[in-house]
């Protein structure tokens, strides 16, 4: 993420893969994160190995939380649903795949946010 005003980076949400997208979720302090392995190496590729995959990070904290996998080309968008419900992603593999979040996802939290009462609210 980088400030509007100068271009300063304010958070880094690192990744051992390219990276093309990214989202953040309106509901949670959350940043979806989407890419894979070039589309031209894709062909000599399997899906687990190309990291075709959506990738939830942390917002304050930078932690990678957690991975939806499903594509098999690289992400090329994420958009998420301006009420928080869900996200779509669309990949090279010339599909758009439209997930809504359980009720895990509205319940994750770090400790600090469980004593600010900020987990679990919908």
């Amino acid at each position: 993420l980088i400030s509007a005003r100068d271009l300063t980076p304010l958070k880094t949400f690192p990744s051992d893969t390219p990276l093309n997208t990214a989202a953040i979720t309106p509901k949670k302090p959350f940043v979806i994160l989407g890419g894979g392995q070039a589309a031209m190496d894709v062909t000599t590729t399997s899906s687990r190995q190309g990291k075709f995959e959506a990738r939830f990070y942390h917002k304050v904290f930078e932690d990678e939380i957690g991975r939806v996998k499903g594509h098999f080309g690289p992400l090329n968008t994420v958009a998420v649903d301006p009420l928080g419900r869900g996200y779509a992603s669309g990949g090279e593999d010339g599909y758009v795949r439209v997930h809504a979040f359980d009720r895990g996802y509205f319940d994750f939290g770090y400790e600090v946010e469980r004593e600010m009462g900020l987990v679990g609210k919908r």
